[in-house]
């Protein structure tokens, strides 16, 4: 076919000279294709406004407030998450490139390496986990609507018989949260930047107010800060802080890699890199030490930590603030959710099938998948939180992240050809679609990663020697030892096998 002409504009930013030009592409569509230029108008501050309603939800409070209750104190507790949000923020900077860049999501970026079909592999993987976070998301957001109809109905509406291990009420109200966020992805990509914009700040407000109160109620900062860490600062607490930390780091795992979904949308780099270098770490460090403090006041006032907000909100006693609190945390709920864990798999799904699904039929897919996983097991205990689900799947993405960042910078230098990203037989067809070098260092960094992962007797799925015992070492590391691997794997795979495209990207790029 024709040679399709891109356009470098001052600031850096490339987009197709005639975009019309991949219609009759089968790997293309209108979510797919890259944004225009006069789309791209995202500005700082609607990326740290992202970022606030991610950051600010109740999955990151029950991140610290999981630290608190497997017996960090409030010290230990918020040094691990900030160290950890600091160490996420650099592979998440150097994949959100190249979406502002050449405006193009995280699936189609993916393509560049994984060539124009093995793209679908980390993909997938990818949006099957965001379909597990969708459904954790919507479960709690189920519960909080759950607590709040209870308040007003009583034992009639909490009492309610028993399905599966929850009244049915539980199961209804489950529900009709997830179809109040199918109505928010059917708004579409600006529907969603409107959302953020005013959400963050009252999810920010709710926060603060339930750390004031359970302030009032204990006493003070005092008795809070005081607490003892049950593990010390010898070899109890490092045995968990490794884990702990790489469990930190997996939370944003996912946003690391999709991050071009949000960035195509945006002004320029600055306008991205500053936005997420204030709402990123400051946003998360505050709401971990929001977290801290009102659970470590929760071992003041009740004798063990409560790490559950929608719980700990349950026990006052004026029905109006419970109410209030919990629609605050519904709110919180949504703003992540939509954002984080239904925007990347949409894009993910329309990209296998972009003949079949678009963004929003896919976000529906997602929806599906995120009941079908069962969420309600894996927030059942904060180990399981921590150590399997977050600690495997981090293991699992880090080393798809290690693919892209050693691909788009070291052997592209960040140069791209736009239109090779969508068509047969160009520069990133490779072998039938495929590049057997990402897929094979993905592989092998997974294996690595996880390939020991183990869990404490009666703890977890996994054995206690580990799955590959030898491996068992690694699976503390699990995030670290994946970027590290699949990075180094698919750096040295193109330098020692190298292909007539691979080759071609080392050249001056043309346009």
């Amino acid at each position: 076919m024709a040679t399709i002409q891109q356009t470098v504009h001052p600031d850096g930013r490339v987009e197709l000279t005639d975009p019309v030009a991949l219609a009759g592409s089968r790997y293309a569509n209108a979510e797919l294709a890259p944004t225009r230029l006069p789309e791209r108008t995202w500005t700082t501050y609607n990326y740290a406004a992202l970022w606030m309603g991610m950051a600010h939800n109740i999955p990151s409070y029950l991140l610290a407030s999981g630290l608190v209750a497997l017996g960090m104190n409030w010290l230990q507790a918020f040094l691990t998450i900030t160290l950890g949000n600091l160490i996420v923020l650099v592979p998440l900077l150097l994949n959100s490139h190249a979406g502002t860049k050449y405006g193009i999501p995280f699936p189609v970026f993916a393509r560049a390496f994984y060539g124009v079909r093995g793209a679908n592999f980390p993909a997938l993987l990818r949006a099957f986990i965001a379909c597990g976070w969708f459904g954790i998301q919507t479960w709690i957001g189920g519960q909080a609507i759950f607590v709040i109809v209870g308040e007003l109905f009583g034992k009639g509406w909490t009492g309610a018989s028993a399905v599966g291990g929850h009244p049915w009420t539980m199961w209804l109200s489950f529900l009709f949260f997830w179809a109040l966020q199918m109505v928010l992805i059917f708004r579409g990509i600006e529907g969603l930047r409107r959302f953020e914009n005013w959400a963050a700040p009252l999810v920010t407000i709710a926060f603060v107010a339930l750390m004031v109160a359970i302030l009032v109620k204990a006493g003070g900062l005092g008795p809070i800060l005081s607490q003892p860490s049950k593990l010390g600062w010898g070899a109890d607490f490092w045995t968990i802080f490794a884990p702990s930390l790489m469990g930190m780091i997996a939370f944003w795992a996912t946003l690391s890699l999709n991050m071009p979904d949000f960035t195509r949308f945006g002004k320029g780099q600055r306008a991205q890199v500053w936005g997420q270098v204030i709402g990123l770490p400051t946003t998360m460090s505050f709401i971990a030490l929001v977290s801290i403090i009102t659970t470590s006041g929760t071992v003041v006032l009740y004798g063990s930590a409560i790490w559950d907000p929608v719980e700990l909100t349950r026990r006052f006693e004026n029905p109006v603030v419970v109410t209030i609190g919990l629609i605050m945390a519904i709110l919180a709920t949504m703003s992540c959710n939509v954002a984080a864990n239904v925007v990347s798999p949409s894009y993910d799904f329309a990209n296998a099938l972009p003949r079949w699904l678009n963004f929003r039929s896919a976000g529906l897919v997602t929806g599906v998948i995120g009941i079908v996983i069962q969420p309600w097991r894996l927030i059942s205990d904060p180990s399981i939180y921590i150590f399997v689900w977050l600690s495997f799947y981090g293991g699992l993405l880090a080393s798809v992240a290690g693919v892209l960042i050693a691909g788009y910078w070291l052997i592209d230098r960040t140069h791209l050809q736009l239109a090779d990203l969508y068509t047969p037989n160009g520069r990133y067809w490779y072998s039938a679609g495929w590049n057997w070098r990402g897929v094979v260092a993905t592989l092998f960094g997974s294996v690595l990663a996880v390939g020991g992962a183990y869990s404490n007797p009666g703890a977890g799925p996994f054995p206690q020697h580990g799955l590959i015992p030898f491996l068992k070492p690694l699976y503390d590391y699990s995030w670290a030892v994946g970027l590290a691997a699949g990075f180094l794997a698919y750096f040295v795979l193109t330098l020692t096998a190298p292909t007539r495209q691979s080759t071609a990207t080392h050249a001056a790029p043309t346009y």
